[in-house]
């Protein structure tokens, strides 16, 4: 197993049964461990780690190269406590994905407690809610997004990947622990009872420029975006107040859902 000093663990090889979490299991597997807890995530690269520590999440282990240890991951390294933290060389650590590892540093963290969706939008003036965004890419982005254009809060409806996922962590550069999101079976329902217009994006003949001054004097609105190509259901676009469109040029109909949900922030921000 190699050389132990304190808590770090010197490794060779990712055959140590401690290290099933990052070289062999799941996201679902990682989702469902230690139930009925919560399950654990894995965050990539130090500035992600100290993000997911600045939101409350608790660390297990950590598992770096050596560069890391008096480098960029000092600072994660000094604020994990006594974890274990499992150290390896590159060539090995590039075997979780086939590639270098360039961030190099993995934390398995405990998944935080969620917030119910009535409590999480009740002070917000503006929500985005995900229907059917399984792509874990476009919810990294999307929250991103979200988090960099002034929107207060994310709810996810069924059907939507995990914001907590690997790579939706990675491609959020870690403000899926910046902004609050949780998940709501009903977003509509709860949306109404606070108060909240909804405004669909959506291509229909009904749909309103996403510059309409109505749009922009709502005092609460919340912005439901859909899968990448099928878009929102049909009932969830009839059940909204509004049905919005991006005005498009050079006969192109629509953009990437990351893209369209950039433009929508920006424009409906307050």
């Amino acid at each position: 197993m190699g050389d132990i000093m304190g808590n770090i663990v010197k490794v060779g090889t990712l055959d140590l049964p401690d290290l099933d979490i990052y070289a062999r299991s799941t996201e679902a597997e990682l989702l469902h461990l230690y139930e009925p807890d919560g399950g654990i995530f894995i965050a990539e690269s130090p500035k992600v780690i100290c993000r997911a520590l600045d939101a409350g999440c608790r660390p297990i282990s950590l598992l770096a190269e050596p560069k890391q240890l008096e480098g960029e991951g000092r600072e994660a390294l000094s604020r994990c406590g006594q974890v274990p933290v499992y150290v390896a060389a590159p060539e090995v650590l590039s075997q979780i994905t086939g590639y270098p590892l360039t961030r190099g540093m993995l934390c398995a963290m405990h998944r935080p407690p969620r917030p119910l969706a009535a409590a999480l939008c009740a002070h917000a003036r503006r929500i985005v809610v995900l229907e059917n965004v399984m792509n874990p890419t476009n919810v990294g982005a999307i929250i991103r997004s979200a988090a960099a254009l002034g929107m207060d809060a994310v709810l996810l409806a069924p059907g939507c990947s995990d914001p907590l996922y690997r790579r939706a962590i990675r491609v959020s550069m870690g403000t899926v622990f910046q902004i609050p999101w949780t998940y709501d079976p009903a977003p509509l329902s709860t949306l109404r009872g606070l108060g909240f217009k909804t405004a669909a994006m959506a291509l229909c003949d009904r749909s309103v420029s996403i510059d309409d001054p109505a749009l922009l004097a709502e005092e609460k609105l919340a912005v439901f975006l859909g899968a990448e190509g099928d878009g929102l259901s049909p009932s969830t676009i009839a059940a909204c107040d509004y049905t919005v469109r991006i005005p498009m040029s050079h006969g192109v109909d629509s953009l990437n859902v990351a893209a369209a949900s950039a433009v929508a922030f920006w424009q409906l921000r307050v």
